[in-house]
């Protein structure tokens, strides 16, 4: 197994200190009748740990070079040769699921919001993430690294930035810090906003941070909206906004769209 290089292309550090496997699998916390989902299982360090704690256990790996390997000595663990971001997961698992994963970088976002997309039967999830990204899934309104990625997911999950991890517990080393970051998906979802349109907002609110919400909604798909007649502050800059603020702002431009 030693002899399987990790690939580039499918954005591969494997896990490889066992203080830190211990630690994140500690932090997880699983239970002996959770139903467990692995994304990118890689080499088994995780999966190692977690098919000893529970008796239900999938994992999700894109590479088909590692699955031979991890079925022999996993043999009790179901083994997908699949892209995860194709995959159907109430359809692979109908019942409330856990998720976790040491995920590819370059694909955080996707994930996230496919994650996000299927909450319905995900209890929750733990990803090792870069640690930028992980500051600015948790950042707070008026801060740098607060943006599209820190209103969507908190709106529609509870996020937690559970603790740093360096680049010397992976082979081959990274060149970025990582983190661990566990979302909690039983979070109550407000039932007053169009989900679609609260992220296509936010995310126009968002395509141009220098500028005022009103030039940047304007330039984000929403140029037909009077701004002037909604009652709202768009002299205001995106990262201004809390959650709510955005809502409102949802709302206000959906009865425009509407009425």
């Amino acid at each position: 197994m030693d002899k399987i290089k990790p690939l580039k292309r499918f954005g591969q550090n494997y896990l490889v200190d066992k203080n830190i496997i211990e630690k994140i699998i500690s932090e997880f916390n699983p239970q002996p009748d959770d139903t467990v989902l692995e994304i990118g299982p890689g080499q088994g360090a995780l999966t190692s740990c977690l098919a000893q704690k529970v008796k239900k256990l999938l994992a999700v790996e894109i590479d088909k070079r590692v699955i031979d390997d991890l079925t022999s000595r996993f043999p009790d663990v179901e083994f997908i040769n699949n892209d995860f971001l194709k995959m159907d997961l109430h359809s692979l698992i109908p019942s409330r699921k856990r998720v976790i994963g040491n995920i590819p970088y370059y694909i955080t976002s996707p994930i996230i919001f496919k994650l996000i997309e299927e909450r319905e039967t995900i209890l929750d999830a733990m990803l090792m993430t870069q640690l930028e990204v992980a500051q600015r899934i948790v950042a707070k309104p008026r801060t740098k690294d607060y943006g599209i990625l820190s209103v969507i997911v908190n709106f529609f999950a509870e996020s937690k930035l559970c603790f740093k991890i360096s680049p010397n517990v992976f082979f081959p080393k990274p060149k970025v810090e990582s983190a661990i970051i566990h979302f909690r998906f039983d979070k109550k979802i407000r039932d007053d906003v169009d989900n679609k349109l609260f992220m296509k907002v936010v995310k126009a609110s968002f395509g141009n941070r220098r500028k005022t919400l009103k030039n940047s909604l304007s330039n984000g798909g929403f140029s037909e909206i009077d701004f002037a007649s909604l009652d709202f502050d768009f002299t205001r800059r995106a990262e201004e906004l809390t959650i709510d603020d955005f809502v409102i702002l949802t709302n206000l431009i959906d009865n425009k769209l509407t009425g």
